[in-house]
């Protein structure tokens, strides 16, 4: 059975940004590298999602975190690959040219351990075709002992007002869930130049392995995604709407989304896209039936456009 709902429903078809998507799905990042590998999947094509983003990218190489890097949880996944990427120039010179930039939007991912350096990365790609930049402002402050960009809304703003300077490209702010206000947090990045935001990154977790008494992970902790944060990632979502729709800002929803109706549950809490990340593992081929599953409630609700149904979610 084959679902090419994307190319033949209008109504899917959404803007991002002054950006046209095919589709509300994005493939989000780490989750399919620098984009060519995944379409080595038969079957898949770039054609049935809005965007892809790229693999995180630093401003030199990295070869990123010991193993074991990934691991099985209850409802979801723990990571720590550790920014393992090519450097950015590579990256421009060397991985976006095989990309089919009539098919789908590219999204780099911007990542640095100091302001300058996530300047210096989105400056390699203001130069290039890439679409528009995701920051991910979760990574660790080198000069600040190892605190995270995103858990402070002082360090977070002075990364997006760094990168603004930087490109004219849209840029969208990746929020991270640890920390005390995340709708403080947007409202910061919005008014330091973010023209969109991510919500949510993973959240930190540990897994144990009984017999050794030692974490799982050889960074001992990890982000944790799949369907077991997707609560979380509703109601933070639900959150940073209500400060992002009074400045137009649109949101990409994600966290746990492995169907139609959880894709449909972040639109109505306030995303205007969709992330799609941990449920590619295990059913690669799935974005065109969530397209299609989310046509089918557009036309059992009489809806014409996914933008009708951003942020309609009726409270008690």
């Amino acid at each position: 059975m084959t679902h090419s709902v994307s190319q033949s429903s209008p109504q899917l078809a959404i803007e991002f940004c002054g950006l046209r998507f095919s589709s509300p799905l994005v493939l989000l990042s780490g989750c399919v590298g620098f984009g060519e590998e995944y379409t080595r999947v038969e079957g898949f094509s770039n054609r049935d999602v809005g965007a892809i983003c790229l693999k995180g990218t630093t401003l030199e190489a990295r070869l990123g975190n010991p193993a074991h890097r990934v691991t099985e949880t209850p409802g979801g996944m723990l990571n720590a690959i550790g920014l393992q990427n090519p450097g950015a120039r590579n990256v421009v010179d060397h991985y976006l040219p095989l990309l089919d930039f009539s098919e789908t939007r590219f999204v780099a991912n911007v990542s640095g351990s100091t302001v300058e350096e996530y300047e210096a990365v989105t400056r390699i790609f203001d130069d290039s075709p890439i679409d528009a930049m995701e920051i991910n402002i979760s990574c660790p402050n080198v000069k600040e002992g190892g605190v995270a960009f995103g858990n402070d809304p002082d360090m977070s703003a002075r990364v997006v007002e760094a990168c603004r300077r930087a490109t004219t490209k849209p840029l969208i702010t990746k929020l991270s869930p640890n920390q005390t206000d995340i709708s403080e947090n947007a409202r910061r990045c919005i008014e330091a130049g973010s023209d969109a935001l991510a919500v949510i990154n993973t959240l930190m977790g540990m897994a144990i392995d009984i017999r050794t008494r030692k974490p799982i992970i050889g960074n001992n902790q990890g982000g944790l995604s799949g369907p077991a944060i997707k609560p979380i990632a509703l109601l933070k979502v639900h959150q940073v709407y209500q400060v992002a729709k009074h400045h137009q800002i649109p949101i990409i929803g994600q966290g746990g989304v492995v169907c139609a109706n959880d894709a449909i549950e972040f639109i109505l809490a306030g995303a205007s896209a969709v992330g799609i990340g941990t449920a590619l593992f295990y059913e690669p081929l799935i974005c065109p039936v969530i397209n299609q599953g989310i046509s089918d409630y557009m036309q059992e609700k009489n809806v014409t456009r996914v933008a009708d149904m951003v942020g309609t979610l009726e409270l008690f």
